[in-house]
Formats: C-alpha cells, structure tokens, sequence
C-alpha cells in the first residue's frame, strides 16, 4: 500500500489536475495508483465536470473519488478562500473498490441497504461518503449504512463551495453528480482508523436527564434546565462566562449506562430555552435517562481536544500509510487565526511523512462511541492501512 498527496493553487483547472498529478506520479515512484482523490475549490467550478476525465488520462487504472470544496487538504498543508485543488492517490494491492450512487434513502432498514449497495456484510466493507448538503439527507444515509454494515467505518463529509442545490459537485468513478450522496466500499486487505475531534470540554457535572420530550429537555436529575445551567455559570471564571454566552453545547453520552463523563459523547447544539418552563432544546432527540454534560468550546480546547486524539492514536497504532482529513468549515484559521494548524498537529503527532489530504466541508462524517453521525465544528480523520 503506497499512498500520495498533492496541492496545487494554479488558478487554471488543467493546468491544476496536472501540476497535481506530475506531483502524484514523482511521489509514488512508478506505482500505479488504484484510487485518486480529488477534492476542487469553486474557483474551478465552470470546469468540474473535467477533473475525472483529466485524472483518468493521467491514472488511467484509478477510480476517481472526490468532490466540490470550498477549502481543501493536500499534501498535509491547508489552502482556504483561495483557487486550490487537492489531489491525494493510493496504490491498494488487495483491496477492492466500489463506487456507489445514493439518489435517496431507503426506509427498512439494513437489508434495503445492503441490496442498494450490493456488498454482503461477510465481506466487512469500508466506507468513505460525500453526500450534498442541500439534497442529501446524511443523518440517514450513515444510519442505513450502519444498520446494513455495523461493522464497517464510514468517514467522510459534507461538500461545500456551492450556496444552493446543483452548484456542488460529487465525484464517484464514472460518475458526476450534482445532488445526492456518493460513497466508496473497500474491502479486503485495508483497515481504517478513525478519528473524531469534536473540540470541546466539559464544565459542571453530568446529569442524567429525568424528563424528556422529543429534543427537549425539562428536567436534569429533577432540576431545571436552565436551573442547572445558571448553577454552572455562576461557578466559572470570567473567561468560561464568555464562552457560555457564546459557545455553550451539550453532550450527548451514547452509552446511556455511563454515569461518568468520558470521550465517547455526541456534541450538539442548543436550540433554545423556554424561560417560562425553565426546558431546554438541543439538537438532537434526548431519552430519559441520557446523561448529559454541557460543554465549551474554544480554540484553545479545540487544540488541547486533538492533540490528546492524536496521541492516544499514536500510541497504539503504528503509522498508517495514508490518511484524509475532513474538517469543519469553522475550523481551520476563522478558528485558529491561521492555516494549517491541524495538519501541523497531525504531522506532528502521527508523522510528517504520512500523506495527508481531505477538505473543508459543511459537516463532518465519523463514528463516537460505535455509531456514526453527522457533526459540526469536528476534525474527522480516516488512517489507513494494511489488514
């Protein structure tokens, strides 16, 4: 398995696909690549549909994947608001590759999914998705792949660079699309390694939740809500007093038997309080009995939250031969203040010569606590790697 990675800024699409490819072809040292990704600014978005033929001409074995993207990842640097395109190639000995096509989603469950993707569960796929924004209904897209595959990692994201249906563009082998959802299965001799920042940290306590309706809240371990939360507000300094007012979420525990806070939660955003009731709203559905933990986040956090992904990861596997990054479109330097800050942990963490490529997307695609979700404000990695 040999992976490569490439960015190019030329501001001219063919002269882009091929600065990106030249670059491709001297890193990969005459292997020939099974699988090229390609993630293209909307400075080029009068000439998507030439990106798979241009890198078909240059790979002609690889299957094209990729998409629209308003900020991208190659060759482990970041490139935002600016005409960029990422090109990232894999050579896969023992891997098979299979594009897929998701117009909409079926409503029964696994076995639906399994015919719509024609792959038996025994051949324990991988799965990356690229779904639009504006057509695809991902929350149940990843729920019916789960159901069908529960096995199987699915990472991936949102496309961005578009403002309305049809200005995105998703790339799948033969395949452009302007709507929708595509996905790639991979199977045999590969594994793939997630990793899901979700940039936060917890204040107060964790409660569990012992009146719900629906993704209201109205009690928190017999309390108020917002009861609760003008407790925890009062114990913090003055900085946390800003963040609150700002950038106030909660967490969602997926193992509903915890009763202590762990990494293993779902961050999602509040909706609102009811002032009069005292409830809570967030933006998710929330059972009685959840335990859940308000949380801030921060820069600061955000970077302290990846580092300490980076590290464990470190520590328990080796290097994987490549990797792609799917991060927020509110990370990156309307965060951080400057380009390539995650990457940059990345390289440091994982390895400076680990291929690294992905993009700035609309919503992050990646698994907490065994079930995959859709997420904001999150730096989703898959690592991959040999069997």
């Amino acid at each position: 398995m040999k992976w490569a990675s490439a960015l190019s800024e030329e501001p001219d699409t063919a002269r882009a696909l091929a600065e990106g490819a030249a670059v491709l072809s001297r890193q990969l040292a005459g292997a020939e690549p099974d699988l090229v990704v390609a993630f293209v600014s909307p400075h080029h978005a009068s000439r998507y549909d030439s990106v798979p033929d241009a890198l078909r001409t240059a790979f002609p074995r690889a299957l094209v994947f990729g998409c629209s993207a308003s900020g991208v990842i190659g060759d482990g640097h970041e490139v935002e608001a600016r005409p960029a395109v990422s090109v990232t190639a894999a050579e896969l000995p023992g891997v098979k590759l299979e594009p897929l096509v998701f117009a909409d989603a079926p409503s029964d469950g696994g076995p639906a999914w399994r015919q719509r993707v024609g792959i038996s569960a025994d051949v324990d796929p991988q799965f990356l998705i690229l779904c639009d924004p504006f057509t695809c209904d991902a929350d149940a897209l990843v729920a019916g792949l789960d159901a069908a595959y529960p096995a199987g990692r699915k990472v991936g994201g949102l496309a961005s660079g578009g403002v309305g249906p049809g200005e995105n563009a998703l790339f799948a082998g033969d395949v452009l699309r302007r709507g929708g959802a595509v996905g790639l299965a991979m199977s045999g001799d590969i594994a793939v390694d997630t990793i899901v920042a979700q940039g936060c940290r917890p204040i107060g306590t964790p409660m569990p939740v012992t009146r719900a309706d629906g993704h209201i809240i109205r009690e928190l371990g017999g309390k108020q809500p917002v009861a609760v939360m003008r407790s925890i507000y009062d114990s913090l300094d003055s900085r946390d007093r800003d963040l609150f007012r700002h950038s106030l979420f909660v967490g969602l525990e997926v193992d509903e038997a915890a009763v202590e806070f762990r990494a293993d939660f779902l961050v999602r955003n509040i909706v609102g309080v009811d002032p009069n009731t005292g409830a809570l709203a967030v933006g998710a559905q929330v059972k009685p009995w959840q335990v859940i933990q308000f949380l801030l986040r921060d820069a600061r956090t955000a970077q302290h939250d990846l580092e300490s992904h980076l590290e464990r990861y470190r520590a328990a596997q080796p290097a994987p031969s490549g990797a792609l990054l799917f991060s927020c479109l509110g990370r990156g330097t309307h965060l951080f203040g400057r380009p390539d800050h995650d990457t940059d942990l990345f390289r440091a963490s994982v390895g400076a010569g680990v291929p690294l490529g992905g993009f700035f997307c609309n919503g992050e695609i990646g698994p907490v606590g065994g079930q995959t979700f859709l997420h904001g404000y999150t730096s989703a990695f898959g690592l991959f790697r040999h069997k």
